[in-house]
Order: C-alpha cells, then structure tokens, then sequence
C-alpha cells in the first residue's frame, strides 16, 4: 500500500468539499480544526478522510436563492 494513498491534490480537494482554490487556502490558514495537508515538494496534499469529517462537521452554507 501507498503511504500517500489516500492523499488528494488542491484540486481534488477543492471538488470534493464544493469549494474554491482561494477558500481551501483560507481554511488552511484560518480554520484552527481544518485538517494540515503535507507539503511533497511545492506540492500541497490534503488527507482525504479528514477532510470528509471536517465537512460532515461544517456542512456547505445554504445560497441565498436557497432560502427563498
């Protein structure tokens, strides 16, 4: 088994959360419990699992044409 197995690139982890490039990295930065990727290279991976806990704990914000 791959150690990096269940490890996704920004992209990936930017489709998998509904989120954009610039909101992943904001989480990164200002979100205390939003799971630490690890740096391969330049190359940022984020872990799959906890970042599938992370949104079962902070489901997406509703639109406001949701509201309605």
């Amino acid at each position: 088994m791959d150690p990096l197995d269940n490890w996704i690139t920004s992209d990936q982890a930017c489709a998998r959360l509904g989120i954009a490039w610039r909101t992943l990295y904001n989480h990164h930065r200002n979100t205390p419990d939003f799971p630490r990727p690890r740096h391969i290279g330049r190359t940022l991976l984020w872990p799959a699992d906890k970042l599938d806990e992370w949104r079962t704990k902070h489901p997406p914000r509703k639109k406001r044409d949701d509201e309605r």
